[in-house]
């Protein structure tokens, strides 16, 4: 029985680049933060904020994909790690985003402004 090794040394630098990538991306907005993403929103929140939110779920989605083997896995299996984080972050933010909004509302029609 002989066992033949596999060098993931491709595989290793390949997703070394697109993380790098995709930080790079996010490092770069953040620092310039443009004009036209920053001012516009959607769902109340500006562009700039959806695009951070989007390129990390897909950075954190990547590693568990690289790093937690899931490519090589049943999609069944895939489906019950990834399901339940995919629903609890997109419950968090919506409530993020609820209570946010209330809670500025609260302050912009309240006899006391924004004292803290």
């Amino acid at each position: 029985m002989s066992h033949e090794h596999v060098s993931n040394t491709k595989r290793i630098w390949l997703v070394f680049g697109l993380l790098s990538v995709v930080t790079t991306v996010e490092v770069f907005l953040g620092i310039v933060k443009p004009e036209a993403l920053h001012m516009n929103n959607f769902l109340s929140m500006n562009i700039l904020n959806w695009i951070f939110i989007i390129l990390t779920i897909f950075k954190a989605y990547y590693i568990v994909w690289a790093f937690m083997h899931m490519e090589g896995e049943k999609s069944g299996l895939r489906w019950a790690v990834v399901a339940p984080v995919i629903f609890l972050v997109s419950y968090l933010l919506f409530i993020l985003l609820i209570e946010a909004d209330y809670v500025f509302e609260i302050f912009k029609n309240a006899t006391i402004k924004w004292n803290f």
